[in-house]
């Protein structure tokens, strides 16, 4: 289901970009934004987790960069029974993460040093454990392969809007127009839909893969409280990629629902609380940070000088 699902998005998504240029270009234009579609569809599945990563300039890091974060990752990683992901952060004062890649077995998880310096070693384990349930669900490759078409739609109407339409379309200038404004917003709307839905999803199975939902919804309210008047410069940049995150990281979240890539952070938190829990998941000691040992949030992170007591040792979180 889910291919059928992957199939249909992306044919949605090259039929829009053919659409866009059989207005600006006519008939030649169509062809040619399918031959470039189609070269995208293919790049993108290969190396468009890569692209997103680099826009935001995320950093790849492992046990010795950053022991606690990627210890977390591990853990989760086993009780789902992933493969273990590539580690990134990105060195960004809003908190937030995401998950990218085509399979689980070529997954990465990214997180904000934000994230990692504002929430507690609870909270990263279950924002961490949601973006492993976007690799598990295989929600990964869509999200991705839509941001990377949604931003040549958006490229693509920018070109259309300086340079106009082609005149034998009939369409004329005004069709030209609102195509060029129809186009992105129509790619926003599938945006839309693909995140909202699995957002809900991702919830509900990384509650069940911590153990704990009240984990994640706490760092829910944390990052929507925080993501609201901390700007995200690199996610402004690069729009098309907003709905990749656990919460949209964009200044104009506040827009009208209908346009919002993400469903209301207070529905998702309900959610969550009415997910019952596991009493015997290993505690957590909530005046630690997942990021110490990374030199983007040392330096943020003052040293409590707690260590885990052998009472502990369930897993990488006391």
């Amino acid at each position: 289901m889910n291919m059928i699902k992957t199939a249909a998005l992306i044919a949605a998504m090259t039929a829009l970009f053919m659409g866009l240029g059989l207005v600006i270009g006519g008939r030649g234009g169509m062809m040619i934004a399918f031959v470039v579609a189609a070269a995208m569809n293919l790049f993108a599945y290969w190396n468009a987790d890569k692209m997103v990563l680099k826009m935001h300039r995320a950093k790849a890091v492992d046990a010795r960069s950053a022991p606690d974060f990627y210890r977390i990752v591990e853990e989760l990683a086993r009780r789902a029974e992933l493969p273990m992901p590539k580690v990134y952060i990105i060195d960004n004062p809003q908190p937030n993460a995401f998950a990218t890649g085509r399979n689980p077995q070529n997954a990465a998880v990214a997180a904000t040093s934000g994230l990692l310096n504002r929430l507690t070693h609870k909270e990263v384990a279950g924002v961490m454990a949601h973006e492993l349930a976007h690799v598990q669900n295989r929600d990964t490759l869509i999200m991705t392969v839509t941001a990377t078409i949604a931003g040549a739609i958006s490229m693509l109407a920018n070109f259309g809007m300086f340079f106009g339409g082609n005149r034998g379309n009939g369409a004329g200038i005004l069709g030209t127009l609102a195509a060029v404004i129809v186009a992105p917003l129509a790619a926003l709307l599938v945006q839309t839909a693909v995140s909202r839905t699995r957002e809900y999803s991702a919830d509900r199975r990384g509650a069940e893969i911590c153990g704990r939902p009240d984990w994640l919804a706490s760092a829910l309210g944390k990052i929507a409280k925080d993501a609201g008047r901390i700007p995200n410069e690199h996610a402004e940049r690069n729009p098309a990629t907003a709905h990749m995150f656990i919460i949209n990281p964009l200044s104009g979240r506040k827009m009208a629902g209908l346009f919002s890539t993400h469903p209301n952070v207070v529905d998702r938190i309900a959610a969550l609380r009415e997910m019952r829990f596991d009493a015997a998941a290993p505690a957590i000691d909530g005046s630690r940070r997942a990021g110490r040992g990374h030199p983007a949030a040392r330096s943020r992170i003052p040293d409590t000088g707690h260590r885990t007591t052998p009472t502990q040792t369930r897993g990488p979180w006391g």
